[in-house]
Formats: structure tokens, sequence, C-alpha cells
């Protein structure tokens, strides 16, 4: 017994709304053909173009003009999801480097600083925040600085300068300073659009390199924060992912964030060389010295290690407020195949990969020793991958391989049993391990 009409176009209707959905999930140019098909004049005349909803209506007997309420529902819906994707495609584009010292950000933050005119890149703005929290014990109030850097960020990606200017020592004057550590690091805040005149006796640290500009005007700075269609910042201060939520849950946003990770040892031994006071201890027991073990040292390499780990931990599960917002990438991958990785990582994104990126990166990564220094951003790739293994001694090799067991095995580093094993080339300790998070 079949239906009565009535009903059949109430079945139909869900049906062609369940069709529409799948059409959606398919790529814009077919949904632009599908729109393209609904957007055809209908009449007695001209009935509806055989097309990706003719089927039903031949197989179930139904007219347009019973359908034509539902099919209008759909349409507006294509439309809608049509406009939306075009919006997405134009917000503007929010990206935090996450990383922690010598794990090569430097280096890899580079890549978004030769981005090109359209790209409002900061160079570790947090710097400011950390001096200011640092306690006299020479540590920081986890707390109270996770919240500090959170805000800070926030207001920095909405091109605000106001909350940073707070921590910056000595206060800026009419928000103008000379203080901003590291400015020659981040090409939008020495570009011509920020640059004022060169004030005659005053004298900036960190002063642009590409061009002669006065002290840094903030004022000018969010002027051409607001203009750019890019921002990405970079940072080593932050130790956990998730105190960064409500940047993800923040509409006004439209964040990505990339981890950047780096073999423990490797870490450490680039540490011992570029921290040489601060990593005194682990120096001596280096070289052989009858100094004990300071257990507070292992600690709190344990300790940098756990936070890491957890970050990662949390963005590779995918949590809702990160859903496709996250990207784990190893600094061992971008040195092997800097090109490859590049792309990926613009593409995560959402941000063009210019001309003018792939061709520093090809100038960067083929470098000589001369040019490779402990801070700079140009570096043989595939030379500083394996460079550390011949600088660590064994016996701290395998303090770190206790201290960040979890860590190693969650990115793909593979532990050596033997001094041998260690400056074996021809092993690698690089796992081919996907990650997928995105």
């Amino acid at each position: 017994m079949q239906p009565p009409p009535r009903m059949r176009i109430k079945y139909m209707i869900p049906i062609a709304f369940f069709v529409a959905l799948v059409i959606i999930e398919k790529e814009n140019r077919i949904i632009s053909r599908v729109s393209d098909k609904l957007n055809l004049k209908q009449t007695p005349e001209t009935p509806l173009h055989p097309g990706v909803f003719s089927h039903l209506t031949l197989k179930h007997n139904v007219s347009f003009s019973s359908l034509s309420k539902g099919y209008q529902v759909v349409k507006r819906r294509l439309g809608n999801y049509s406009e939306h994707q075009e919006m997405m495609k134009k917000r503007k584009k929010h990206v935090l480097l996450l990383a922690t010292t010598r794990t090569g950000s430097s280096f890899v933050g580079e890549f978004f600083n030769q981005q090109g005119s359209n790209m409002f890149y900061l160079f570790e703005p947090l710097w400011h925040v950390e001096k200011m929290l640092t306690l006299d014990t020479g540590g920081t109030n986890a707390t109270a600085s996770a919240k500090a850097y959170r805000d800070v960020l926030q207001q920095l990606f909405l091109c605000n300068f106001s909350l940073l200017e707070s921590f910056i020592d000595p206060l800026p004057v009419n928000h103008v300073t000379t203080s901003l550590f590291r400015r020659e690091s981040s090409g939008s805040l020495c570009e011509e659009s920020v640059c004022s005149p060169v004030v005659k006796g005053v004298f900036e640290r960190y002063r642009c390199k590409t061009r002669r500009c006065g002290p840094l005007n903030f004022t000018m700075a969010s002027e051409s924060c607001s203009k750019k269609d890019h921002r990405v910042i970079k940072s080593v201060r932050v130790r956990q992912l998730e105190n960064l939520r409500p940047l993800a849950e923040d509409p006004r946003l439209d964040i990505r964030f990339i981890q950047l990770v780096r073999d423990p040892r490797a870490v450490l031994a680039s540490r011992m060389v570029a921290f040489a006071a601060k990593y005194k201890s682990w120096k001596e027991w280096a070289m052989g010295g009858d100094v004990p073990i300071d257990e507070d040292e292992v600690r709190k390499l344990k300790g940098n290690c756990d936070n890491i780990r957890l970050s990662a931990e949390v963005g590779l599960r995918q949590p809702p407020w990160l859903l496709n917002r996250y990207l784990l990438v190893r600094y061992e991958d971008i040195a092997r195949f800097p090109m490859r990785k590049a792309i990926e990582m613009f593409r995560f994104s959402g941000i063009p990969l210019t001309p003018q990126v792939k061709a520093w990166i090809l100038k960067n990564t083929q470098v000589s020793k001369e040019t490779s220094g402990v801070y700079s951003t140009q570096k043989n790739s595939s030379e500083q991958v394996e460079k550390w293994r011949f600088n660590l001694p064994f016996k701290i090799a395998q303090i770190v391989q206790r201290a960040c067991g979890p860590t190693l095995k969650l990115f793909g580093y593979k532990f050596v049993s033997s001094e041998k094993m260690l400056t074996d080339k021809s092993i690698s300790l690089i796992e081919d391990k996907p990650f997928w998070s995105t």
C-alpha cells in the first residue's frame, strides 16, 4: 500500500537534507556545481534539471512543486555554508608557536617572519612578563605567570599592546619604548609603517637592522597589526597548553597552536653550551668530575620534560576546544625535511607559503659552519640533527633517559644502550612516527 502523497513529501524532505549534507562534506567545487544546478530557473516549461536530486523525484514520483519548500531550505543552507566557507577563508589567522629553549624555535619562527607584508610576527614578547614576575629565588609563580602569559597573548593577537606595556621596564612613555626585547627579530616592528623618526641621543639596544628607526611606538605597531591578515607569536615560556584554552574559545580569534619539540638529550646538550653558567653542574658531571649529581637539577629536568609531554598529550587527544587547532612538529623532521614541514605548517595555519619563505628556507638550511652560531637562525639542517650525539657523554644521556623516558617514547626518540650506539651514525635515533593531530 502506497503512503498518501503528503506523507511521501514529508519523507522526501529529510532525504533531500541528508543528500545536501553529504554534498556539503565534498570539496567546494562540488558545492559550486550543485549550487549552479539549484539556481536554474524552474518553470512548467523547464522542469528540474537532471542532477543531484532528480533521481529522488523520479524514484518516488514526487513532483518538484511538491518539494519546492524543502529544496529552498536546502538551497539556502548550501548558500549559507558557502558564505561561511568564504568568511572562514577571510578571517584573520592567529598562530602560536610553542616551544622551549634550544628546540630550534627561532629558526622555525623565522619561516613565518619571512612570509611577507601581510604577516605580523612577534618574537618572544613574553620575555618581559617572565622577567617582571621572576622571584628573588630565580623562579616564577606558576599560577600567576600562566594567567599573565595567557592574557598578554590574547591581547597581542588582538593587536592591543597595552597589557604588554605594563610589564616593560622602564614603562613606555606615551606608548613609546626603547626597551622591547629583540625588536629586530620581529620584522613587523621594523617595517616602514612602524618606523618612527630617529631621536638623537636615544639608545635602543635591540634596534632595527633593516632600516634606521627611532624608539618603538606601540600605537603605530597596533595600527600596522590591525591591517595584517596573519598574526604569529613565538614563545618558549608557556608551560601548559591547557592554560591557553580561553584563546581557542575566544570568538574573535581563529587560533592554531604549533608545538615544536626536540629530543631532550639534544636540548640539554645545546643548553650546556648556550647557558654555560646556568648548566655548570651538568658540565662538571660531563667532564668526569667528582661532583655528585644534584637531584634538584634532575628533578627540574624531569619537570620540564613532563610539561612538554603533558601539553602534547592534550593536543594529540584533540578535545573539542582544540579540534583541528593543534599540530605537533619535531625539530628533527624540520631539520631533515624543511620544505616539506614548512608546507605542512603553513597549510595547517591557513597561511599562504610565499616565494619569500621558500627562498629563505633554501638559502638558510644549507649554510657553512661559520654562519651557524649558537643563536643563529641559519642552520645546516641535516648536520644539526646529529651534532649533539658527539658532544653529550653517554652517562649524561642515561640521566636524561631516566628522567624523560615517557617524553622520549611519546615523541619517537630511541633510547641508547651504550656509548657505541650513541655515536654510531648508521643508527638513527628518530622513529618515523606520524602524529595524527589535525
